[in-house]
């Protein structure tokens, strides 16, 4: 069955482009040329992910996902931007976009970003059961939930989060390299997306903050380690 892909971008001519080219590999597209337009169109068809520009005509992408957020914090949001600078990425994963992919981009990395968002691999019967436990944490990278035993509160991260710290809890205590981080789940370690690692990692770090055994180090020019004391 394909996945249903609501693509919201004002640029007619690059929104026919993709949709076709997407369609060539089993998707099924609907566009939304606003993002008014397209916050109407995701009520109406649901779709398993969005793609979404962020400057756009009578209503930003940044406002239309604070809008979805409200009441649909799983579904994937992948943005496309022209705007490249720290604080536009910080915006992005703060209103609950998954990723970012920049302008101009070509269509086999917007897929493999797709793909790697919708999860479209099958987990193995060992991969579904496996959970990590940090500190005071219980994580479960399947379904993306970070459980603080304590108090008993779930929080459930954004997919790419998920995928960060799954990394971090299978080489807990050694330096994972930056460049493996990105090129595993970007595919690409440019410097847009280091830049984005680095405040998903941040991120990452306040969702752990209850526990303050557990860090997060930054090893200058060479990766991050995740420590559990």
């Amino acid at each position: 069955m394909s996945s249903k892909v609501l693509l919201v971008e004002d640029e007619r001519t690059l929104s026919g482009i993709v949709k076709d080219a997407l369609e060539t590999m089993d998707f099924s597209v609907e566009l939304a040329y606003d993002g008014s337009e397209g916050l109407r169109r995701y009520f109406e068809i649901r779709p398993d992910i969005l793609v979404v520009d962020v400057m756009m005509p009578k209503m930003s992408g940044y406002d239309m996902v604070k809008a979805i957020r409200q009441s649909d914090k799983e579904t994937p949001i992948l943005f496309l931007t022209a705007k490249t600078t720290v604080d536009d990425v910080v915006t992005g994963f703060n209103l609950g976009a998954d990723d970012y992919l920049k302008k101009p981009f070509a269509i086999p990395e917007l897929v493999a970003r797709m793909k790697n968002l919708l999860g479209r691999k099958q987990p193995s019967r060992e991969e579904t059961q496996e959970t990590y436990t940090i500190g005071e944490y219980r994580f479960s990278p399947e379904s993306a939930q970070l459980l603080h035993t304590p108090t008993r509160e779930i929080t459930l991260l954004p997919r790419r989060e998920a995928d960060i710290l799954q990394l971090l809890c299978k080489g807990c205590g050694n330096i994972i390299p930056t460049q493996n981080i990105l090129l595993s789940l970007w595919g690409d370690d440019d410097f847009f997306n280091a830049r984005s690692l680095q405040v998903l990692i941040t991120r990452l770090r306040r969702a752990l903050s209850k526990d303050p055994r557990i860090r997060i180090v930054n090893v200058r020019g060479t990766g991050y380690k995740l420590i559990a004391e």
